[in-house]
């Protein structure tokens, strides 16, 4: 599918197993017989190319308004706006939004964004005026996400495609991590900040920092977002 839709198509679970549908025309029809030997096509509505907005909804954390660019902010919030593109994070997730809460009792200093997708930590960071802020990503389009936000937004955000699980990190007093959960520890392994917040793992999870002890914990839908202090 990916081969023959490399734009995206929608993955659904249904009772006989899982269903792949791509919004196409009679060729993109064609191409899905000929390689799986079957499919069914129905006509959509005007407007399925927008439908996709739908999905992504403004969210408040304290004083931060998360949300896409189609939708209004509070008029008493400090506005994170965020055009998603083809990389992961709106703002919408619960890890996002325990990450937020964390981040807005932080003191503010530097801050490292270690796999920043869209870049909604990072610019919620710069916002609240933590300052410099980096952030890296393994993927290309994570990066291009947050270079593009980060001006949208008129803030300042040092973003570096970069692993950071391996290649040579900024020193910064504060970190966020929100990756999976065997990720987590090798990254904030080679940390130096003082305080590090980590998310990306479910509440019956926790990650070992080596050095750092557990502050303060957030849950919400079964995630779960930690906030960690440096004790060496």
């Amino acid at each position: 599918m990916l081969e023959l839709f490399p734009e995206g198509f929608e993955e659904r679970d249904t009772a006989d197993g899982v269903e792949l549908a791509a919004y196409t025309d009679d060729g993109g029809e064609e191409r899905l017989w000929s390689a799986f030997g079957g499919a069914r096509s129905t006509e959509v509505e005007e407007g399925w190319e927008d439908r996709w907005r739908a999905f992504h909804r403004p969210v408040r954390v304290g004083p931060l308004w998360v949300g896409p660019p189609w939708e209004q902010p509070d008029g008493d919030s400090i506005p994170v706006v965020i055009d998603p593109g083809r990389a992961f994070g709106t703002g919408a997730h619960a890890t996002t939004r325990l990450c937020l809460e964390l981040l807005v009792e932080l003191p503010r200093g530097s801050l490292l964004d270690a796999g920043c997708g869209s870049g909604v930590l990072s610019i919620a960071a710069a916002k609240l005026g933590f300052e410099p802020v980096f952030a890296v990503d393994l993927d290309p389009q994570a990066v291009e996400a947050t270079d593009r936000n980060a001006v949208a937004n008129g803030v300042a955000v040092d973003a570096r495609i970069a692993d950071a699980a391996d290649s040579a990190l900024p020193e910064t007093a504060n970190a966020v991590v929100n990756v999976a959960i065997d990720v987590d520890g090798r990254i904030a392994a080679r940390l130096g900040a003082k305080r590090v917040i980590t998310s990306g793992y479910l509440a019956a999870e926790s990650p070992e920092l080596p050095g750092y002890c557990c502050e303060d914990r957030r849950e919400a839908e079964g995630w779960a977002a930690d906030l960690h202090v440096r004790t060496e």
